[in-house]
């Protein structure tokens, strides 16, 4: 009878133990999905951090450009359109799309620029796309990073058995922040 008590004992103590384990998995893979989370919040916050600094030179840049090139309306207007929406945009996936709008209009823009030799030598011109140029990279790095993250995150979510704590507390995918067009992927050139 001793043994069958013992049996019992050891049998609980493993129940338990396999139990508190499982306590114990479940907690951590939540605060895990919980820190990634966080993670794709932070990086989309920097990458909306620069790409609210362009929109903020975009202006000054359309107001330069309008100085030299007043036939090229439609151009500049399509600009300020895009940025509007960029700035109005209320999911991810609108911003994504803004975004491309807005890299399109303003390659536009820098094709315009071309046509205006006096346009190109305006010092005031050549420090906002300087500037531009700085923040298109900055924006293309913080993008990067952002993707990186939602990589991460997509994988965690959907790999057995964590997929069973993400769909529990609705840990929903995320979006990669793509340029759906090729040539847009290119960073915008440059030049003076």
């Amino acid at each position: 009878m001793v043994w069958w008590a013992i049996l019992l004992i050891a049998l609980g103590a493993v129940i338990v133990l396999g139990a508190v384990g499982i306590v114990a998995w479940w907690i951590s893979t939540y605060n895990k999905f919980v820190k990634m989370k966080n993670d794709v919040e932070e990086a989309y916050s920097t990458m909306d951090v620069y790409m609210k600094k362009r929109y903020d030179l975009i202006p000054n840049l359309v107001e330069t450009v309008k100085g030299y090139a007043k036939h090229e309306k439609e151009a500049l207007e399509s600009v300020m359109k895009a940025r509007y929406s960029c700035m109005s945009a209320n999911t991810q996936e609108e911003k994504a799309q803004s975004e491309n709008w807005l890299a399109g209009t303003l390659k536009t823009l820098f094709s315009v620029a071309e046509n205006y030799p006096e346009l190109k030598a305006n010092a005031n011109y050549i420090s906002m796309m300087n500037s531009l140029q700085t923040i298109e990279a900055e924006i293309a790095s913080s993008r990067k990073y952002y993707n990186g993250a939602v990589k991460v995150y997509n994988t965690k979510r959907e790999v057995f058995p964590a997929n069973i704590v993400a769909r529990h507390y609705n840990f929903e995918k995320k979006v990669l922040f793509e340029i759906d067009n090729v040539e847009e992927r290119k960073a915008p050139k440059v030049e003076f």
